[in-house]
Order: C-alpha cells, then structure tokens, then sequence
C-alpha cells in the first residue's frame, strides 16, 4: 500500500449540529471538506434572518448547519445530506445552503466514484514532449492522484494550484478552457460545461519544491469506450476543482 493510500482511522463525534464521522488527525481530512460554521449566536438573531419572521415562544429558532445562520422552522426546515462535514445523518438547512448541498450530492454519489476508478490518458511531464500511457485515479482517502504506468506518481491533491481543462478545437489561451487558477491563492475562478472534455493540464508543487510542476493529460483516442470513460473522468474532475476552491476559500 502506498503512503498516500494509507488507511487513516476515523472517530465518532458529536456537535450541536449532530453526529460527525471525522479523520482522527484533521491534516487527514479530505480537501473537498468544510468546518463546521460558528453558529450566529442566538441573542444576535431576534428575527428570521430570511423571512424577518419575529421569533416567539411559538415560532422557534433554528441553525442552519451549512451557513450557522439563524431561521425560523418555516425557512429551516428541510434536512439534506452534508458528507462535506461529514455528517452521518440528513441535517436541517436553510433553503440556499439546501439547494447547493443536493447539488453536490451527485459527485459524492456519482463523480468521485468516477474518480476513484479511474481513467486512461497520455500524460506529458513539465514541457517535455514525450508523453507516457498511464492509469489516473483519485486515492481512496480523497488527498492524492495516483497516476500508473511504467512511471509512478503520486500527487497530493492539496498542493494543486492550477487545473485547466482542455476541450476539443481550442489550445489553451482561448475562450473554451475552463480555467481554475490560483486555487492555494483563493482567486476567482471560471466555469463552463465540459462535454467535449479531451485533457487537463495540471500544476502542482512536489514535495521538497517551491516550483510548480506541470503535467498534461491527454485522452487517449484508441477506443471509443475509453475516450467516453475519460470525458467522464475530466468532467469528474473539473467538479472537484470547483469544491476544492471552495474549500480552501472558507
């Protein structure tokens, strides 16, 4: 097993949100995860922070679990999954951190399972024009790429700063590169559908360096079950990149 595959014990713990399966060591946690917000505190909240809605000993108060705002039942009251806090069960959300939650369940769901098994393509390393077949998954721990071929490379996922996703027709520089920059540095970042998806150039920092390091993915074109399977994979990623944004902008 390798180091970044290594299996990281988890421990019960409960909140005023509710049950948490967290890592034991918080440098264990996945880069996609949240914190727990700090809960507006219930003296600073006379009124529905959504409706306005006074509160009384008949209309009562609620945290939101995503945002730690103040709501009354009205306004809090549906209870959605949150694994990006690692809930074990369903929690109350306001109606917009509800909304976002169900978004993201499809990549818990679905996308990092796409990740997790992985996908083929030519990877190139740093300007070098020579590229190698290799196998890329995410870590069953969510914190590495594994990248497999007569090379081997492990990628922490914390230490990506740029992930471009290439489409087919443009070279990077034009308007269809969907783009997220300075992730370590929190910039702002641009979205776009990503259907014809054919590769991604990667920056990171390897461990010991300051430098960043560049890989280009290319899907392979071999056979059409492939080439679907990689699209699928990039498109996978390009969510990734948008949650790892998000976590690291917290």
């Amino acid at each position: 097993m390798s180091g970044g595959e290594a299996c990281d014990g988890k421990k019960l713990v409960r909140s005023s949100s509710g049950l948490r399966m967290v890592p034991e060591h918080h440098a264990a946690r996945s880069p996609f995860g949240l914190d727990e917000p700090p809960w507006v505190p219930d003296k600073d909240c006379p009124r529905c922070m959504q409706c306005e809605t006074k509160f009384d000993f008949i209309t009562r108060k609620h945290h939101c679990r995503r945002c730690g705002k103040c709501f009354c039942d009205k306004c809090c009251s549906k209870k959605v999954p949150l694994p990006r806090m690692c809930f074990v069960d369903p929690v109350r959300q306001c109606a917009e951190c509800a909304f976002i939650s169900q978004k993201e369940t499809e990549f818990y769901d679905k996308q990092l399972k796409v990740l997790m098994n992985g996908a083929t393509f030519s990877v190139a390393r740093g300007t070098s024009e020579k590229s190698e077949m290799m196998v890329c998954r995410l870590s069953n721990n969510q914190r590495y790429l594994f990248l497999d071929g007569d090379s081997h490379y492990e990628i922490e996922i914390a230490q990506i700063s740029t992930v471009q996703i290439l489409t087919e027709g443009f070279t990077p520089g034009e308007k269809d590169i969907h783009t997220y920059t300075s992730l370590l540095e929190s910039q702002h970042i641009t979205e776009g559908g990503n259907t014809r998806a054919t590769g991604m150039l990667l920056q990171y920092k390897a461990p010991g360096s300051e430098e960043l390091t560049q890989m280009k993915f290319t899907a392979s074109e071999d056979f059409n079950s492939n080439k679907k399977l990689s699209a699928a994979w990039l498109a996978a990623m390009h969510k990734a990149a948008k949650l790892l944004y998000e976590s690291r902008d917290q």
